[in-house]
């Protein structure tokens, strides 16, 4: 990967929907060599893939709290049984598998309270194999979806 390649990344990073000449201007290459620098790195993996970035307050989506999970059980079953459940609860909008203690966190997003405790109530508190759930509000998110630094 070479200083072209940053390049394209950080802009793709900053506005997905550039078009290949735009993005072959703003980098300094020419239209065919830009193209098939991105389809490279699309093939790669480097790039995963293109999304739009929401904005979950203008969709009522104001309620954001962090669960801390501590495991019953560590071994392969257990886990594989909690990580595929995750999966069914669309409002978890991040789930980390952590080392020592918790051992997982997830990021909860809601419209509200009565929603968050709800969803803790009916769901979180059932995830199989779970021994302890810690929540905290999230106060104010000071850095959110960051582009990847590419020095």
């Amino acid at each position: 990967m070479d200083s072209y390649d940053r390049k394209i990344l950080a802009e793709l990073q900053s506005d997905g929907r550039l078009s290949i000449t735009e993005l072959a201007d703003r980098v300094g290459l020419s239209l065919s060599p830009c193209h098939r620098r991105v389809r490279a790195l699309e093939d790669s993996g480097v790039i995963g893939k293109y999304r739009a970035h929401l904005n979950h307050s203008a969709l009522g989506l104001n309620f954001s709290a962090l669960i801390f999970v501590t495991m019953r059980e560590g071994d392969q079953a257990a886990i594989s049984r909690f990580e595929k459940a995750l999966l069914e609860i669309p409002e978890i909008i991040q789930a980390q598998r952590l080392f020592g203690d918790p051992d997982y966190i997830l990021n909860i997003l809601t419209n509200d309270v009565r929603t968050f405790q709800k969803l803790y109530d009916d769901k979180l508190s059932s995830l199989p194999g779970v021994q302890r759930l810690i929540s905290t509000l999230v106060m104010k998110s000071l850095i959110q979806d960051r582009a990847i630094p590419l020095i």
